[in-house]
This record gives C-alpha cells, structure tokens and sequence, in this order.
C-alpha cells in the first residue's frame, strides 16, 4: 500500500513507511490517507496507542514497529521541518497561518473569497529581510511577487535615491510577472520587514483560478504608472520626445491621462509604420495604428516595445467637439488585461 520514504507527520514527529504507495500524513491522532487510497484503521489505532502511551509527539523516540494488521514496517523519527511536498506547496505555511488575521485585511487577500483563502495562502512563503538588505534588483529577471506583513521597504532609481516607499500590505514585483519583463527597480528594506512572497508558477496559477485578482492587479498597475511617472509631469508640460524602451505605451498614456494633456502623440519606428493619438484634457478621442483606428489601434500600440515618441501640445478647432472613444482607465484596464490573458498559457 506504502512505499519506502514515505512521510506521515505527527506534530513533530515524522513516520516513515517503508511498504507501498503515496504519501499521508497524521495530525495529531488522526490519518489522513491519500486521494484514491484505502484508509489503513489498524495503523491509524497502532499510532494513536503510541502518542497516548508517551502523552506528547515530541516525546516518542525513535524505533521501528510493524502494524498490526499486516506484514509492513515503518520507522518512527524526528523530523524538524516539512515534509518535501508540503514544502513545494507553499512551505512556512504554518508560519503564515500564524498572521492570517493580518493577511485577510491586504487588498490583495480581500478580492478572494473567504472560503478560498486558506487554499491561496499555502502557495506562499514568509521570508525576513534585514534592514538594508536588497531584496530584488533592477534588471535581475522577475521572479516573485512580494506582499509586505511588516516593515517598510523603499524603491530606488538607478542612483540608489528612493523614489517611494511602500508598507504593510502593499505588492511589488507583479509588474516583472505580469509584463514578462527584468526587475525594473531596486527594493531594499528600510528596516527589519516581514514579506510573503510566490514564485512565477504558482502567482499564475492564481490568476488562472482567482479572476477577480486580474483586475486588482490591472488597478494596481496603473496606479503604480502613474505614480512612478508623477516626477516627469513638468518635463510633459510642453512638448517631449523619448523612446518606448526608456517608458512603456501604457506609462506614457497615463502620464498625458494624469496631467490632462491636450495635443498630437505621434510614435514612430514601430513594426506596422507610424501611430497617431489625439488627446483632449487627457481623454483618447482618436487613435490609428497599423490598419487600425479608434479601441483596437490603443491595444495594438500597448503591445510595442520599441520606437520613438513625440508629443505635440495643442489641436485642430475641429478636434474639440469629438467624442471620446471611450473612458481612458477602463481602455487602460482592458488592453492591459488582454495582453496578460494572451502571456498565459493555455491548459487543455
């Protein structure tokens, strides 16, 4: 039924079974046998008898005994940590269980249903970052998503100066998963911190099972673009001109939203020829892009990279009366969230 290797743990004791089949684990007195196994009562029974004889797991020493009920072996010994498959699922989870009272105020941990939230919680880990210690750095390939339980951690721009600071409850890291970008800036601990954190598999599959997250993190995005650009607002008053590579289309969109910029964005040097945007107090109202106008030309120009933008202040008399072609944050949102669905893996 059992195969050697196999972990059974009982608070802290771990019981390897040396016979055939998959793992199970025991809380306390109670066995749990793996999906599409037979529940072994006679194990179950010899082991209860063991941890009321000794009164406490950590108690027992460690010995073979052989079950009652049949030929097989297994070997009682202590074991500090984990079992490796609860490890892989989540690890530290009985360390975050501990500050689920905390987590269930974020707002990340707010768009999940309450049932669901002690399932979500086990694809994270719980890591303590030193004061000063840098815990992601720019242009190091994304590969988690960060969630602060205590402390306070700072971004820094290319030369080292903090740019914002961010503190309980609040994310980073998601724009390197959700872009399939590098880290785009340097996060150091201002103090000891606490930070949860999930790796690049399981923070899609969270996605892929919790909808309602995609649009957190579409919000979430946008703020942070918006934020982040804040400090180049004067440099838009007038005109200005740059690359896509050193600000991304939808950056540059929110920023001329923010600011309610009026005028002409041209871009140029892009795979399907020259894109043109109008805007009007920061509001879209025309937009042609590789064959394409108004809603699909502004999700066309969010997937590019590359090319060379210029913004021109001012319109045409006749360009004041058209109508937006639609409300700027949700065309933000929906291009965003479409270019995310098509960066996920299908599963049959």
């Amino acid at each position: 039924m059992y195969r050697y290797g196999d972990i059974f743990a009982i608070s802290g004791i771990a019981i390897c079974m040396e016979s055939e089949g998959d793992n199970s684990f025991i809380s306390t007195t109670v066995v749990h046998s793996p999906a599409g196994r037979e529940h072994c009562k006679i194990l179950s029974s010899d082991l209860t008898r063991i941890i009321i004889e000794y009164e406490r797991a950590d108690q027992i020493p460690d010995c073979m005994i052989t079950c009652s009920g049949c030929t097989g072996s297994i070997r009682l010994e202590h074991q500090r940590g984990l079992p490796a498959e609860e490890e892989e699922s989540g690890g530290g989870s009985n360390q975050i269980a501990s500050i689920m009272h905390l987590l269930s105020n974020f707002s990340f941990f707010r768009n999940i249903d309450q049932n669901n939230l002690n399932a979500v919680i086990k694809f994270f880990n719980l890591r303590r970052f030193t004061k000063n210690e840098i815990i992601i750095r720019k242009g190091d390939p994304g590969g988690n998503l960060f969630i602060i339980v205590s402390g306070t951690v700072e971004i820094l721009n290319d030369a080292g100066i903090s740019i914002t600071r961010l503190g309980r409850g609040e994310v980073f890291g998601e724009m390197s998963l959700i872009c399939e970008e590098n880290i785009g800036a340097t996060v150091q601990a201002v103090e000891d911190c606490d930070i949860i954190y999930t790796e690049h598999k399981r923070f899609r599959k969270i996605l892929q099972q919790y909808p309602s997250l995609q649009l957190y993190f579409t919000q979430l995005l946008a703020k942070r673009l918006s934020d982040s650009n804040r400090i180049r607002s004067d440099d838009y008053a007038s005109g200005m001109i740059g690359k896509l590579e050193e600000i991304p289309p939808e950056a540059l969109f929110q920023t001329l939203n923010v600011n309610n910029k009026t005028g002409i964005l041209t871009i140029t040097q892009l795979p399907k020829g020259t894109a043109r945007f109008s805007l009007r107090q920061g509001a879209l109202i025309k937009a042609s892009y590789g064959g394409h106008k108004g809603e699909a030309a502004f999700y066309e120009i969010l997937r590019e990279k590359k090319g060379r933008f210029k913004f021109t202040p001012g319109l045409p008399p006749e360009d004041f009366e058209v109508p937006e072609i639609g409300y700027f944050m949700k065309l933000l949102m929906e291009g965003l969230q479409r270019i995310d669905e098509q960066a996920v893996p299908k599963v049959n």
